[in-house]
């Protein structure tokens, strides 16, 4: 059933383990987690960047979509959801991350997504406070969980940029928690957006763990997430390039460190690079085990695509081709197929292992369903 995410995270956080949050770019990527989910009876925590709610919405500049491309982005993003979640036997939360104002907020809670972030992180503080409230006192009464975020990663990722980070300060964090009224805070403590994080990265778990110790100490039932922590396998990156790609400096997050936090404070750990990398391997190796594919009238712009740009592993990049079958789920032919069941295999390739590492593997039953008309009451109730 479709749950707000702070239902899941409540579990989470209560046992002890971390919730992996995946962003999602087709229909077919979300039928592939959700089943995943469903299979190692994981709750699941989906996401849509607003550029990736753009490029559902049929934008080619997906970086620089208009609103209206987004709001039709983020009601496919949700149709699909709906479609493949709605009766499944998991708790399965819609979430967008990055959120950039109230409008790109409001386009997801009207299409379907049952948890929103609004990044207010490279504004001043009171202003990201003001902000963040809005969007509380937007999606609450939906029922709809919202998370906030508070210090900024260095790295890229979709609309998120910066060149330095700032570490989160937990007495800063407990104000905002007070003052925002937000489900959940996305914190900086060492990690990065995109695929080069640094070599030898250190996570300081120092900082979860002492805003999670302040939070207990002033009875704040909020939860802790950790933006950029890809864990980045090398293995995908030396494929990718052994079959003509041209990845450098590509470091991600040790695994290990991501299970530690996930036992200091951190509930929800969002992943995306690594699924990317695995599409892109995949769709590599269709093309190079069978080269007849790249004359293909359906599919063979893609591999033009992919040899133009070999630095790029981002599949939104050149799947532009069979974009209705990515917004749609709709494929016209065997070619396309493949494609799609790569894409498919590179989403639980990537996904299985982390559900187990982060622990959130038989945890579902544990994880109290609740609609999103029964949270609203509760926020109504507890007046957030």
């Amino acid at each position: 059933m479709l749950v707000p995410m702070r239902s899941i995270l409540e579990a989470a956080d209560q046992y002890h383990y971390g919730q992996a949050a995946f962003n999602m770019n087709s229909a077919g990527q979300i039928e592939a987690a959700i089943r995943i989910h469903e299979l190692l009876h994981s709750g699941a925590i989906l996401q849509g960047a607003e550029a990736s709610n753009a490029y559902m919405g049929g934008a080619a500049d997906f970086m620089h979509g208009t609103i209206e491309q987004k709001q039709a982005g983020a009601k496919a993003i949700g149709d699909a959801v709906k479609k493949y979640g709605a009766d499944s036997p998991i708790p399965v939360a819609l979430h967008l991350d990055h959120g950039k104002s109230l409008e790109s907020v409001k386009a997801c809670i009207d299409g379907g997504y049952t948890s929103v972030m609004i990044d207010g992180s490279s504004l001043p503080y009171e202003e990201n406070v003001e902000l963040t409230r809005e969007v509380v006192k937007l999606a609450h009464p939906y029922g709809v969980s919202v998370e906030g975020e508070l210090g900024v990663l260095a790295g890229v990722e979709d609309h998120v940029f910066s060149a330095t980070s700032t570490y989160t300060n937990p007495m800063q964090a407990i104000d905002f928690f007070k003052k925002t009224g937000c489900d959940a805070l996305a914190i900086s403590y060492g990690t990065s957006h995109g695929a080069n994080k640094g070599s030898n990265v250190k996570i300081r778990r120092e900082i979860a763990i002492a805003t999670k110790e302040c939070m207990m100490h002033e009875g704040i039932n909020g939860f802790l997430v950790s933006h950029g922590s890809s864990t980045v396998p090398p293995e995908y990156v030396a494929r990718i390039n052994e079959l003509g790609g041209q990845l450098e400096n590509t470091n991600g997050i040790d695994v290990n460190q991501l299970v530690d936090v996930s036992k200091s404070g951190i509930n929800k750990i969002n992943v995306d690079t690594d699924i990317r990398l695995a599409c892109t391997r995949n769709i590599l190796e269709l093309f190079t085990g069978h080269p007849e594919l790249q004359k293909s009238p359906s599919i063979g712009k893609i591999w033009e695509e992919m040899r133009a740009k070999p630095k790029n592993f981002d599949p939104r990049n050149y799947l532009g081709s069979i974009i209705n079958t990515i917004i749609t789920g709709e494929v016209p032919d065997e070619d396309v197929q493949k494609i799609v069941n790569c894409m498919k295999d590179g989403v639980i390739e990537s996904i299985a292992p982390l559900l187990v590492q982060f622990g959130s593997y038989r945890k579902s039953q544990l994880i109290k369903p609740v609609t999103l008309e029964e949270m609203a009451d509760r926020y109504k109730k507890e007046g957030i």
